[in-house]
């Protein structure tokens, strides 16, 4: 039998083996996050018909005679570090991994691996892909809020219950900008320049504190002013402060509020300079605001623990207040929390959205202004990322050649790869490429089916010799 009729049939297979990788490739050129393959041939084993000889002093060497037999398949290799397009889906939870990342999903305790971040969010709250497998990351750390504890992967939980709301929290700073000009009429009258300002008790309830700046008329000194409480109201306007005097018991409002332990304080400025000197006493910037029930039937709302200090009112600093020349017009005003946003309080908020930035952070972000720190995203890097299994459903499992998974990950930006937020990785399948590699294989299969019918005329002319 003809050796040619051989080689063609292992022709034959091969390139539809090669055009089966090339119609897989094609039909997924839109599957999100998937990684084209290629196919590479080989030659197998040599039929030596005569063996080399050397060269001697009467004859020269010659070469081997080797007749081949054929090609086989040598690979099946899939481009999977090569990055596809992005997709823009504005979709919060759809993610994509820029550099040799993967994400890591388990499902059944067993984790998995995947290039595709469109993933949602189920009814506990898990971040889960569109087929259920909960994507893995690291945790909160509990004893620090603000930082991630790296651990052994877990899943993650941007939208359980606990992380649906945002508790309150108490005002605990403020303070006074703005300039206080001493021919400002209004400093000088019975009712004053009036002053207010909104904080939150420790429930998140909104109360507004009225004040009243007047300069101090029994003393020639005309830098020293006097800043007094005039009136505590909740959200709905109703004083909560006595009518008579609110440092005494209020019968009809039941609080009691001081502010540096009286009803009002003093504030003196440098007649020649115009800067700030002190509030209440020699060397002091500030004065506490201490708001207290005194009717059984009220909270202590101004009395409880921030970031883990006990407080038990606002702080106010005056240090920012000047006193100059301005037309008559007095600019001072109080602002709640302190000159670098801090103390400000909140009431209570909801979840609006999540945030996941470069590194694979995710924040939520409240209604009440707070962002806070929910998880991280972990990834998994290998270091023969080519020689994982592919299993189907765009998921990858480690084999003896890639290398194993430690349990614990990293972040994505550790090796200068990223995570984008509501873009997707599409196929980096490349159409041209692919139709061009169709058509040599289909020449290929042509080709060698030509070398079977061939075969076959040469056979059938040697049967014929006996006719």
């Amino acid at each position: 039998m003809m050796r040619s009729l051989y080689s063609g049939v292992a022709g034959l297979k091969t390139h539809q083996t090669k055009m089966d990788v090339i119609g897989n490739n094609i039909a997924n050129v839109n599957t999100i996050g998937f990684k084209s393959s290629s196919v590479l041939f080989r030659d197998v084993l040599y039929q030596t018909t005569s063996n080399a000889t050397g060269a001697t002093t009467n004859t020269g060497g010659t070469n081997a005679t080797q007749i081949g037999l054929g090609t086989k398949l040598s690979s099946i290799s899939s481009s999977i570090t090569d990055t596809g397009a992005s997709q823009s889906t504005n979709n919060p939870y759809d993610l994509m991994l820029n550099g040799s990342s993967f994400f890591i999903v388990n499902r059944g305790g067993t984790n998995y691996f995947t290039k595709v971040g469109s993933f949602q969010v189920d009814g506990s709250g898990c971040l889960v892909t569109s087929n259920g497998y909960q994507v893995m990351g690291w945790q909160v750390d509990p004893e620090n809020p603000s930082q991630i504890k790296k651990d052994i992967v877990s899943a993650i939980y941007p939208e359980s219950v606990d992380k649906k709301v945002s508790n309150p929290e108490q005002t605990t700073k403020a303070y006074m900008t703005g300039n206080v000009d001493l021919t400002d009429k209004d400093l000088s009258s019975a009712d004053g320049k009036s002053i207010s300002v909104s904080i939150y008790d420790s429930l998140g309830y909104t109360y507004t504190v009225k004040f009243k700046m007047t300069q101090n008329t029994n003393q020639a000194d005309k830098s020293l002013y006097n800043l007094e409480i005039t009136s505590l109201k909740d959200a709905n306007n109703i004083e909560l402060l006595g009518a008579d005097d609110p440092t005494t018991a209020a019968k009809e409002g039941g609080y009691r509020a001081s502010l540096g332990g009286k009803n009002s304080i003093a504030i003196k400025f440098d007649p020649d300079s115009g800067a700030f000197v002190y509030a209440g006493a020699q060397n002091q910037k500030d004065a506490l605001l201490e708001i207290t029930p005194v009717d059984a039937s009220k909270g202590d709302v101004f009395n409880s623990v921030v970031n883990g200090e006990q407080v038990n009112g606002i702080t106010i600093d005056f240090s920012n207040l000047t006193m100059f020349e301005s037309d008559g017009n007095s600019t001072a005003k109080m602002v709640r929390g302190a000159t670098d946003s801090t103390g400000g309080g909140r009431a209570m908020g909801k979840l609006k959205d999540v945030s996941v930035d470069n590194s694979g952070l995710l924040y939520g972000i409240y209604s009440n202004g707070e962002t806070k720190l929910l998880g991280q995203i972990a990834v998994a890097n290998f270091s023969n990322p080519m020689a994982l299994e592919a299993v189907g459903d765009s998921l990858y499992i480690t084999t003896q050649n890639s290398g194993d998974f430690d349990g614990v990950g990293s972040a994505v930006n550790e090796d200068g790869g990223k995570m984008s937020q509501g873009v997707l990785e599409m196929s980096n399948v490349d159409l041209s490429a692919e139709f061009t590699e169709m058509i040599t294989t289909q020449r290929g299969f042509q080709a060698n089916s030509r070398i079977i019918t061939t075969s076959d005329s040469l056979l059938e002319e040697l049967v014929n010799l006996k006719r």
